[in-house]
């Protein structure tokens, strides 16, 4: 039984047809854009802060040793008395903290995770010049669904994590893990430009830089 062909067809033959016949080049992506920008610590510190302040972020800088002070501070702030972190976070990071917490795992349903008042997170790397944390799903970091459910989150930054450019950032990450990028606190605009946050992620986002870290 011989079938007609339909119109999609056609077009998907002649397509077929024209790139079997078309040359097929070897193309050659310019590398040229910059690398190895350097800033001292203390200029890096300065300009992720004021990035992240202009994204309308609280920025908490600290030693390590004030770490669980810090955190609990900022949770206490917010009311925060039931939170979530990453199975693999440092359990010394919450030794202040008296609330409630819950190590995530891949069997928590995301929508459950609306429940809780917020989460503690390490993070990868951060872009001083545009303000910009990277989160790569490590142990201490967690699942996405982790870091954009919860209205509060709580990153914790090294500053030894902390680089000067994008470029910079890129190198130090996995091309295969999951990479979340997060500046400043969830936000958008609508159609008279009035900024609306909390539509895609978390309202409130406080960064924790360890500055001898």
């Amino acid at each position: 039984m011989t079938t007609t062909p339909t119109a999609r067809d056609t077009v998907l033959g002649r397509i077929r047809d024209a790139l079997a016949l078309a040359p097929t080049p070897g193309t050659t992506v310019p590398r040229a854009y910059r690398t190895g920008h350097t800033l001292p610590d203390g200029q890096r510190l300065e300009l992720l802060t004021g990035r992240l302040i202009d994204y309308k972020a609280q920025v908490h800088p600290c030693t390590v040793d004030r770490t669980p002070e810090v955190i609990a501070g900022i949770l206490r702030e917010h009311g925060a008395r039931r939170i979530g972190v990453p199975d693999g976070l440092d359990e010394q990071w919450l030794l202040a903290y008296d609330g409630e917490v819950q190590r995530d795992s891949a069997d928590i349903p995301a929508p459950s995770l609306d429940a809780l008042d917020g989460v503690v997170t390490a993070s990868a790397v951060s872009c001083a010049e545009t303000g910009t944390i990277f989160l790569d799903g490590s142990s201490d970091q967690g699942r996405r669904a982790l870091s954009l459910v919860p209205d509060l989150h709580v990153c914790v930054v090294d500053l030894s994590s902390v680089v000067a450019g994008v470029p910079e950032a890129v190198a130090r990450l996995v091309p295969e893990r999951p990479t979340t990028l997060i500046s400043g606190p969830s936000a958008t605009s609508d159609i008279e430009l009035e900024r609306v946050e909390g539509v895609h992620g978390p309202r409130n986002l406080a960064v924790v830089i360890r500055t001898d870290a």
